[in-house]
């Protein structure tokens, strides 16, 4: 939002000159800040994303020494009886 239109109509809401000016002035820095947190919530999301996959690849590597750790047991099992 311009500084110019947040001060008119911070004047049209009763706001005095002074807050008027004061809240203009603070609006473009509050349109970083969100920048930056919009910034922040994108990244997070990526690594939340990644670290799901990450696990579901590390789980299902688990899962197939499992079976094979299995599967040599049966054949040990065979070959010892």
């Amino acid at each position: 939002m311009r500084a110019g239109a947040l001060r008119s109509a911070s004047i049209a809401a009763g706001a005095g000159e002074e807050k008027a000016e004061k809240a203009a002035e603070e609006g473009p820095g509050f349109d970083s800040r969100l920048a930056g947190i919009e910034t922040r919530v994108s990244v997070l999301t990526g690594m939340v994303g990644a670290n799901v996959g990450l696990t579901l690849l590390a789980l299902s590597a688990v899962v197939t020494i499992s079976v094979k750790l299995g599967d040599i047991s049966g054949q040990l099992a065979r070959l010892t009886h």
